[in-house]
């Protein structure tokens, strides 16, 4: 078994999960399916360079195109998680956002304008086309939400997309869970909206301001939000995530032309994170 491939503990987590095929005639092995794609993720290389111990090329890229068309992706990261909050595994206490941005490689662009296909996460910058990754993440810096933007994208603009996106639903009936004691972020999220935001579904929050809203308040005689900065040094949780994601060379470069197919690189990617 190579580095990139799953375990059999993680291949007993992911099977049951994976849709079966409808056809008459047999399929090809759906773990080799799986470690082809996930030796897709890991090296970034072109899907036609796919190994030949993984089966064909091109159904190994359509049963990744069927899987991510269809949410199979989102329901077994969503199923994961729901595993790991009922044993206890997920730390509420604090959920850290933060943005990182992936410069797109030249073959990401030249998509189909329009249509279904419209908006692919690419924003030109000064250092060419690149795609943003907004991520939350929990006090053991594994993700779980995240969305994706142009990298010319404000960070403020997805925090709340972002803190939305968390649902991890209950091993029981009830409402999945979705709030977190207490979130961290840097001064780029500091603002009004945010901090209203947080206030009005009871979330405690440890994000510093910018130097001009502390003069600002100053200069209008208003106090200081206070910073706990021994919370605010468990920040660096989300730098450590975003690190173990981009280890991935498919994440830390978009070679992906959609959006979708992208998304779902991302996905894959925090779905090892949680997987034994």
């Amino acid at each position: 078994m190579r580095r990139h491939e799953l375990t059999d503990e993680s291949w007993a987590v992911v099977e049951p999960l994976l849709p079966r095929s409808r056809m008459g005639r047999p399929v090809r092995d759906r773990r080799q399916v799986m470690n082809g794609i996930l030796w897709k993720l890991s090296t970034g290389a072109a899907w036609r360079d796919l190994p030949e111990r993984y089966g064909p090329w091109k159904t190994v890229y359509e049963r990744f195109r069927r899987w991510s068309a269809d949410g199979t992706w989102d329901r077994i990261l969503a199923h994961v998680q729901q595993h790991s909050d009922a044993v206890g595994q997920v730390d509420w206490s604090l959920v850290c956002v933060d943005s990182t941005t992936v410069r797109a490689h030249q073959h990401a662009a030249g998509a189909r304008k329009g249509g279904p296909w419209a908006g692919e996460a690419l924003g030109r910058s000064r250092g060419g086309l690149t795609t943003k990754i907004h991520l939350a993440c929990d006090g053991q810096d594994r993700p779980l939400a995240f969305t994706l933007t142009g990298g010319n994208t404000n960070d403020c603009a997805q925090f709340e997309p972002v803190m939305d996106g968390i649902r991890v639903a209950r091993p029981g009936p009830g409402r999945p869970r979705t709030r977190p004691d207490r979130v961290a972020a840097d001064k780029g999220y500091s603002s009004r909206k945010i901090r209203a935001y947080l206030r009005k579904r009871g979330i405690a929050c440890t994000i510093p301001e910018r130097i001009d809203q502390i003069n600002g308040r100053l200069r209008r005689g208003e106090s200081l939000c206070r910073l706990d900065r021994t919370i605010y040094r468990r920040r660096n949780v989300i730098e450590r995530c975003f690190g173990r994601l981009t280890q991935h060379r498919a994440l830390a470069t978009r070679y992906d032309k959609r959006a979708t197919h992208y998304q779902a690189m991302v996905t894959l990617a925090c779905l090892q994170l949680w997987l034994p």
